[in-house]
């Protein structure tokens, strides 16, 4: 199970832009298996998928802007090519989209990408934060809005579990709403202190209060393939707060 462990490169997005290809093999050192690309950082496509050659490491999909699949989707396919996945998510939607009408043109443009990829194999999906939870379309929150199949066609969601417990939702009940339309899973600890906001009550998997020994039990039995760890603010190095997130991730992956 361990191939499933996958770091975001979010949380080491300072790192990658000093050294992009030491980061990777410094990750496959710590016996990472996996990474999530989000963004090049100024480096070419080629050159760091030469670096995921010979690390062996392999990519949980890539985060992409909603403006990079509408204006620059050729790019992004040369980009999965090289990195040989198919996997691509929206991370984030501006502020100014953060409300119903925002909601119904991402939902279109996702779709729209998804129909010029059709044939080649791409799985087009979305990132939530906590204010998809907090916004609602058509009396439904904005989340399941989003992910909603219209006819034979459907976002893929890619459920972050602090996100959903930041705005009072519990991640495993609500990821649990999409067995084997789930395929890749953001790992994301909250610390036992509710008083706390955002970053500051973010934690390494393990030191919080998520349970994520049921929710790898409810993957493994749901079609999830990688579970991306990401930490997007560290009060320790960044490359220690991975490493202590993915021990206690091959810990409890015992018990599955």
């Amino acid at each position: 199970m361990q191939h499933k462990f996958a770091a975001q490169l979010y949380t080491l997005r300072k790192e990658c832009a000093e050294n992009f290809p030491r980061v990777l093999r410094e990750l496959k050192k710590m016996g990472w298996k996996a990474v999530q690309i989000d963004g090049l950082r100024g480096y070419a496509a080629e050159e760091i998928a030469e670096v995921l050659q010979e690390t062996g490491l392999h990519v949980a999909g890539m985060h992409i802007s909603l403006d990079r699949m509408v204006n620059d989707l050729d790019a992004v396919i040369h980009e999965g090519y090289l990195f040989q996945t198919k996997d691509i998510f929206c991370h984030y939607l501006d502020e100014s989209m953060q409300n119903e009408e925002g909601y119904r043109n991402a939902k279109r443009l996702l779709l729209e990408t998804a129909a010029r990829l059709d044939g080649l194999g791409y799985r087009v999906g979305y990132h939530n934060h906590e204010f998809e939870f907090q916004s609602s379309v058509d009396g439904q929150i904005a989340l399941d809005y989003l992910t909603t199949p219209v006819g034979n066609r459907f976002i893929y969601p890619e459920i972050d579990t602090y996100w959903a417990l930041y705005a009072h939702i519990d991640p495993l009940t609500y990821i649990s709403k999409f067995p084997f339309r789930c395929p890749i899973i953001h790992l994301k600890d909250m610390k036992d202190d509710l008083s706390l906001r955002y970053p500051d009550s973010l934690t390494e998997i393990g030191n919080g209060i998520i349970d994520f020994l049921s929710i790898l039990r409810w993957g493994e039995h749901n079609g999830v393939e990688y579970y991306a760890v990401e930490q997007d603010i560290c009060e320790r190095n960044p490359l220690e707060s991975l490493a202590i997130s993915l021990e206690h991730l091959k810990k409890i992956a015992q018990e599955v």
